[in-house]
């Protein structure tokens, strides 16, 4: 079943929360003549699809880069590990239809279309002393009448191992990057890697006269030119202009190179140059961090497209000696018109997708770069392989401005500009846990869906940086303020402060967590504001006897009073998944009760039965009264949906009124896989919960209140498993927020979703 036909029995409720998902939205959108256009995700394609998506009958497939045919109307990407390349049927770019593969004779790494054939270069090298590989011409309108029967008319033997393939906006050249890459493992002159390496790299220039039988090769020597690497020219990336002028990165060398394909000669050549960062996280220690400085870091370029016929722009991704994090406009003898610095890294910060774990190894890394005329626009698009997003600006003259960032599927390397159709197609390399994607982008005259939450700069310039969250609960004197934490992905526990009031929400500041003046790492996946402005937290412990599930008092300003572990008993039953969330009731120093979900069954528990333990802090403050403080309700999961399996259980518990909670239950399955995405309303009036030592403890009743996987799949994107956090405002407006993982094995998208009113 295709995802983006995926089919689903909703409920009444259900659309109508997943309509009122959308008011936010269109609250800021105006009349189409008026509003100014932004790109919306409209549509994702799992590439798995065009196989199977059964890993046991194909492991991995990918969608590495994407051409379109010259009608705009199918895709043709490139799948590395299974040796293919597939088609997609765009007509409807709402609804992508795969219409299948063909097998290449070897890896094939890049395609570009020129009129009526795909130009794929195909890598079938023995050995790193032994490239080769050829560039295999298909014609497309043969190939799409039946794909399967699909066969090269002619494969052109490239002398070496082909990257990049370009064609030019006239039809009548492609070039053909022949990096013949290096080995990793090897030491060149006590660099791991380095150069050179024979043998060299090249450019072929295809002159594509009459029909493919026809075309010639030509070879562009690119020796002698860098500094570094002069005699092993390694060119990555080619993009050509209108004037057939081709521009060719050479990442390793950190040089970029423009050569005129109508005679092959070299026009110019220039080195890349380095950067200065200062301000950036250099260190994967589960901070994100932005006070260290690189110094004359090179940006050494992966990506590169023409601004017009006279600029250029680049992706500096980096490789041997750096990287430096961004993106660079030159002009064409090479004099930098604009760099990015730390901006980007900044940009992913502030959305929640800067990537923690790769701060020590090129930061978000900035790879494929290309741009697009769209009427009277011209947009630079950066794809961030690491953050898992593109960046989208807008050039107007000599100027540059942000403009919006589009969240992708793990890994985007293939970027494709499809003006004519007001459509932009981003495609991702990464196939594992998150599924390898295509993912179109439409222009549309409404605000931008994406980020629905982003952090406020601060004064020195930076973004409060933020990830992983865990839950939410509301204020109870502001009805625009919710606050949220971060789970164990990062140190440093610390509570979030958001601004709901416009759109996107606003992160506007953030307290750290501290214990006796020190900041503490706990596994947040609760917090409830009290009635005095403090908090209740809870911390999820790992079943061992350094990890224990806390319930944790917190002043406002985050300095933390105590720790409450559960009773020994209690503790002894973890086997591994704990406490999930927290909701209070009543006032402190008065009637006040603290409830803590657990996500799922403990030892002896009822098979489907996971515990919902009632605290009461006026008990643990009085020692003249027995133990009594921890007792338990039953709260019945349901059973497990997902053809894919795996476990369901809790994430959060939201008091409401009159003895009321809201529940949130979930399976651990993504994307096309998951099914139970819920909100349930429970009633504990009337109900006496247990001692552990009393046991039999009461079960509750649930009723359905939202299904929020509709609203979810209403973006059209990759559904995240880790629905975690939700709260309701003091007039009643229901939040929810998902855990991205702080971009780890996961999309990096979160979605802090308006269900309007639903709890009412």
């Amino acid at each position: 079943m295709k995802f983006s036909r995926k089919v689903l029995c909703l409920t009444k409720n259900a659309l109508s929360f997943a309509l009122l998902a959308t008011l936010p939205s269109l609250a800021f959108a105006e009349s189409k003549k008026s509003s100014p256009a932004y790109f919306q995700r409209i549509a994702t394609y799992l590439v798995c699809e065009n196989t199977s998506c059964d890993k046991s009958e194909v492991s991995e497939t990918v969608a590495e880069i994407v051409a379109a045919s010259k009608d705009g109307n199918t895709l043709i990407y490139t799948d590395s590990p299974t040796g293919k390349i597939g088609f997609v049927d765009i007509h409807n770019a709402e609804d992508p239809v795969g219409l299948g593969t063909l097998d290449t004779v070897g890896e094939p790494t890049s395609v570009a279309v020129s009129g009526d054939y795909a130009l794929v270069g195909v890598n079938t090298s023995a050995s790193f002393l032994e490239p080769s590989g050829i560039l295999a011409v298909y014609h497309v309108p043969s190939c799409l009448s039946n794909v399967s029967s699909c066969s090269a008319i002619r494969e052109i033997d490239m002398g070496g191992q082909p990257d990049s393939v370009a064609t030019s906006p006239d039809g009548r050249y492609a070039a053909v990057v022949i990096e013949n890459e290096r080995n990793e493992d090897i030491t060149v002159s006590d660099v791991e890697g380095g150069l050179p390496q024979p043998p060299a790299g090249y450019l072929n220039i295809i002159d594509l006269v009459g029909t493919p039988e026809n075309w010639g090769v030509r070879q562009v020597d690119l020796t002698g030119l860098a500094v570094y690497g002069s005699d092993d020219p390694e060119p990555e990336f080619v993009s050509i202009n209108q004037r057939n002028i081709a521009a060719v990165t050479m990442q390793e060398n950190n040089h970029i190179v423009l050569v005129n394909l109508v005679n092959g000669k070299v026009l110019q050549h220039f080195n890349a140059g380095a950067v200065t960062l200062d301000g950036i996280d250099i260190a994967d220690d589960k901070l994100i961090d932005f006070t260290s400085t690189l110094t004359d870091v090179a940006r050494e370029p992966d990506g590169i497209a023409w601004l017009g016929n006279n600029k250029i722009v680049t992706a500096n991704e980096g490789d041997l000696f750096g990287g430096s994090r961004g993106f660079t406009v030159f002009n064409r003898s090479g004099k930098v018109l604009y760099d990015s610095g730390t901006r980007f890294e900044y940009l992913a910060a502030a959305a929640g997708h800067y990537p923690e774990k790769r701060s020590d190894n090129k930061g978000s890394e900035p790879e494929g770069i290309i741009t697009g005329r769209y009427k009277n626009e011209t947009f630079i698009f950066v794809g961030s392989e690491r953050g898992n997003f593109v960046g989208v600006y807008k050039a107007d003259g000599s100027r540059l401005k942000y403009k919006q960032m589009l969240p992708t599927g793990a890994g985007p390397e293939g970027l494709l500009a499809i003006p004519s159709r007001e459509l932009f197609v981003a495609s991702t390399e990464i196939d594992s846990p998150v599924r390898s994607q295509i993912n179109i982008f439409r222009l549309e005259h409404k605000a931008a869906a994406y980020p629905q939450i982003k952090s406020i700069r601060q004064p020195d310039g930076k973004p409060i940086a933020w990830g992983a969250l865990s839950a939410l609960t509301s204020d109870r004197y502001d009805a625009d303020r919710l606050y949220t934490v971060h789970d164990s992905f990062y140190n440093e526990s610390r509570i979030y402060s958001i601004d709901i009031s416009n759109h996107p929400s606003i992160i506007t500041s953030a307290i750290p967590l501290l214990k006796d003046g020190a900041s503490v790492n706990y596994d947040l996946e609760g917090i409830a504001q009290r009635s005095n402005g403090g908090f209740w937290l809870v911390s999820e412990g790992a079943g061992s006897s350094t990890t224990r599930n806390l319930l944790i008092e917190a002043h406002s300003d985050g300095t933390v009073v105590r720790e409450i572990r559960l009773p020994v008993a209690v503790e002894e039953l973890q086997q591994s998944n704990g406490f999930e969330g927290v909701a209070v009731t009543g006032k402190v120093g008065a009637n006040e009760q603290v409830y803590v979900a657990f996500q799922r069954e403990w030892k002896n528990d009822p098979v489907g039965m996971a515990r919902i333990a009632q605290y009461t802090p006026a008990l643990d403050l009085n020692p003249s009264v027995d133990e009594g403080e921890w007792k338990f309700f039953y709260y019945p999961l349901d059973p497990v949906e997902s053809p894919a399996g795996g476990f369901v259980g809790l994430s959060e518990i939201t008091a409401l009124d009159h003895g009321k909670f809201a529940i949130i239950e979930r399976d651990n399955q993504a994307g096309p896989d998951a099914r139970i995405k819920r909100v349930y309303r429970i009633d504990i009036s009337g109900v006496t919960p247990k001692t552990q030592a009393e046991g039999n403890f009461p079960i509750l009743n649930k009723t359905l209140a939202i299904d929020v996987l509709p609203v979810m799949q209403a973006s059209k994107g990759w559904v995240h498993d880790k629905l975690e956090g939700l709260a309701r405002t003091t007039e009643g407006t229901v939040y929810v927020v998902t855990d991205n993982d702080g971009v780890d094995n996961s999309t990096g998208e979160t979605q802090f979703l308006n269900l309007g009113k639903a709890l009412n």
